[in-house]
């Protein structure tokens, strides 16, 4: 009979833990649900939020990734370019070092040295301006 009495004695226990509190105040009326279409627009308009976020934020990261490593991979290509450039320059400057004393012969070597002259000014210029594009990129 005490087993009873105890299992009874706990089940009421459970069923006032259960139970709301008669104390607490009177609150308004639950919130009605809305209605299905408003619910799925709303969703709707969330996942386009959502989705509209995660792309800004991926473009963004993208940006902070890889940008820097553009800009630098951009300065070295314009140095390596200059480089090249300056070799042309350089043989173009022996040419018409080599061929100094042809400049008031007439015919075939004079020819030579004009084209060596031009070839010094196109590729002295490719490569100075290749390496001032470097400079103010660098500088960006």
């Amino acid at each position: 009979m005490g087993t009873r009495d105890a299992a009874r004695a706990l089940l009421k226990a459970a069923d006032a833990a259960m139970a709301p509190d008669p104390a607490a105040p009177i609150t308004s009326a639950p919130r009605p649900r809305p209605a299905a279409p408003q619910a799925v627009a709303q969703a709707a308009q969330k996942i386009q939020a959502t989705r509209h976020g995660v792309k800004a934020g991926s473009k963004r990261f993208g940006e902070a990734m890889w940008g820097p490593v553009v800009k630098v991979s951009g300065i070295v290509w314009l140095e390596v370019t200059g480089v090249l450039f300056s070799l042309f320059a350089i043989a173009a400057a022996m040419e018409i070092w080599r061929r100094r004393a042809d400049f008031h012969a007439t015919g075939e070597p004079r020819r030579n040295l004009y084209i060596a002259i031009g070839m010094l000014l196109v590729f002295g210029w490719f490569t100075v301006s290749s390496f001032l594009r470097a400079r103010r990129r660098a500088q960006r």
